[in-house]
C-alpha cells in the first residue's frame, strides 16, 4: 500500500496511491512536541506551530496561507502533540502541486515575526485559559502530571501561562533551527497520485533545505511519583474522575493487548464499564477507557463524571471490574473486541488523510511502518491469556493514581480506596 524514499537531505517521503479517491492528502510529521521541550520553555512547540500559519517568506499573511487552499476547495490544519507536530493538507489532486509549495512553505520557512507573535501569545493564553475552564480537558491534565510528574509528557501540550508569557522570539526561532530539519520530518502523501511524480515534486520543493544533527527527548520512563492523588475543588454539578495506571510503549509486545483489554473494559457501549456503570447502576453518563502510547512509556486511563454523592460507590465499582479482568475474561467478549479494533482501522483508512497520516507517524515515531495486514495479524494473534496476564500487570493495587476536579475537600475515603 505503500511506498518509502529517503531523499539527498534525509527527508522521508511515504506514497501511498489510492486511485478510487479524486483527492490528495499531505501530512509533515515534524519530530517536535513537548517531549523535546525544557521546564523553561513548555509550550514552545505548540506556540511554534501556531506561529507557522501566520506569515512564510513566500505568503506574508495568514489570510494569504489559507486562501491559497481554501480557493482551490481544499483544507488546510496542523496540530501538536506530546512527540510530534503536523500540517496537513486535502486538495482536489489536480492541486497537488500547490498544497505541497504550501506544506514545504509553512514548515520549513516560517517569518516568526515579532508582531504575530505577540497577537498570537493572547491566542494561546485563552487556549489555555479555556482548556483550564473545562473539567473534563481539566482533570486529563492532572492524570498526566500524576503519571509523568515533573516530565515533558506530564506538561500540557500547550504549556502554561507562565511560560507562555516568558517566551522569546529568538526561543522560537532556535526551537525551529533546531528541529525542523528535513532529517527530522516524514512527508506523507496519500491520494490519487503518480508515485514517481510525487517524489520529483516533493524533491523540488525540499532541495534547498539542508540536514542537521536532532536533538534527543527528554525521557519519561519511570518517572511515575509518590504522589497518587490530586483533588481540585470545583463548585459544579459533576465530579470529573481520571483513574490511571502507568502503560506501554509502542515498542511493547503486549501493546495490542494493551488496546484490546481497553476495549473490552471501557471503549464502546458494550464494554464493561459503560453495561456497569451507565446500564445497571445509573452511576454515569460518560464512562470511557483509553491506553496511550509512547516511546518510551504509557498510560491506561479511565474517565469518568459522576455524582459527587456516588462518587466512592462508582470509584469502587470502576476498580473492581479492573481487577475482575484478571480471570474473567471469555473468548466471546475478546473476540469481540479483536472484531472492533480491525474494524476500526479498515474502516478509518478509508480516508486518505488518515492513510497518510497512518503511514507518516509510524514512520517518524517508531522508524518502522507495520502494514493493515500486519497489524491485524497482531491482533488476532493476542490470546485470552495474554489479556488477563496483561490485566494482571497494569491492576496493581498500589499503581493507580487518581485526579479528581469537583466539589470534594476531603481525601480520606479516597485514599483509602486507593491503598494510600
Amino acid at each position: 500500500m505503500y511506498q518509502k524514499t529517503t531523499l539527498a537531505n534525509g527527508l522521508r517521503v511515504i506514497t501511498s496511491e489510492l486511485p478510487h479517491t479524486r483527492s490528495v492528502s499531505v501530512v509533515f510529521f515534524v519530530g517536535a512536541g513537548p517531549r523535546y521541550e525544557m521546564d523553561s520553555q513548555a509550550g514552545v512547540a505548540h506556540f511554534l506551530e501556531h506561529l507557522c500559519f501566520k506569515g512564510t517568506q513566500k505568503r506574508k499573511s495568514a489570510k494569504e496561507i489559507s486562501e491559497t487552499i481554501e480557493s482551490v476547495g481544499g483544507v488546510l490544519n496542523g496540530g501538536t502533540d506530546k512527540e510530534l507536530t503536523s500540517f496537513w493538507c486535502r486538495v482536489p489532486s489536480k492541486h497537488f502541486a500547490l498544497a505541497v509549495d504550501v506544506l514545504v512553505d509553512l514548515v520549513f520557512s516560517p517569518r516568526l515575526e515579532a508582531n504575530d507573535m505577540e497577537r498570537e501569545r493572547q491566542v494561546i493564553i485563552e487556549e489555555i485559559r479555556m482548556t483550564l475552564d473545562s473539567p473534563r480537558q481539566r482533570v486529563a491534565m492532572l492524570i498526566d502530571e500524576l503519571l509523568w510528574p515533573g516530565k515533558p509528557l506530564g506538561r500540557d501540550i500547550a504549556g502554561s501561562k507562565e511560560t507562555v508569557c516568558s517566551l522569546t522570539r529568538q526561543q522560537i526561532i532556535q526551537f525551529h533551527r533546531d528541529h525542523y530539519l528535513p532529517n527530522n520530518v516524514v512527508a506523507s502523501i496519500a491520494g490519487d497520485i503518480d508515485q514517481k511524480q510525487t517524489l520529483d515534486i516533493i524533491a523540488e520543493a525540499v532541495h534547498q533545505w539542508g540536514s542537521g544533527k536532532i536533538p534527543s527527548g527528554f525521557s519519561s520512563a519511570g518517572s511515575t511519583g509518590q504522589k497518587r492523588l490530586t483533588i481540585e475543588f470545583r463548585e459544579t454539578e459533576q465530579l470529573q474522575i481520571c483513574l490511571g495506571v502507568p502503560g506501554v510503549s509502542f515498542f511493547d509486545p503486549d501493546r495490542y493487548a494493551v488496546d484490546l483489554l481497553s476495549i473490552v473494559i471501557g471503549e464502546g457501549m458494550s464494554s464493561r464499564l459503560f453495561l456497569k456503570l451507565r446500564e445497571e447502576k445509573g452511576l454515569a453518563y460518560e464512562i470511557q477507557s483509553y491506553a496511550d502510547h509512547f516511546t518510551d512509556t504509557g498510560a491506561f486511563i479511565i474517565h469518568a463524571g459522576v455524582d459527587p454523592e456516588q462518587m466512592e460507590t462508582a470509584l469502587k465499582v470502576i476498580i473492581d471490574e479492573l481487577f475482575a479482568t484478571k480471570d474473567s475474561l471469555s473468548e466471546v467478549e475478546i473476540s469481540k473486541a479483536k472484531e472492533i479494533a480491525k474494524g476500526r482501522l479498515l474502516l478509518s483508512l478509508e480516508n486518505s488523510r488518515n492513510v497518510a497520516g497512518w503511514f507518516g507517524a509510524q514512520e517518524l515515531l517508531t522508524q518502522r511502518i507495520l502494514s493493515v495486514d500486519d497489524v491485524i495479524a497482531l491482533v488476532d494473534a493476542v490470546t485470552k491469556e495474554d489479556l488477563e496476564r496483561v490485566a494482571r500487570r497494569l491492576f496493581d493495587p498500589k499503581a493507580f493514581s487518581l485526579a479528581v476536579v469537583g466539589p470534594v475537600r476531603k481525601a480520606d475515603s479516597l485514599e483509602r480506596i486507593l491503598n494510600i
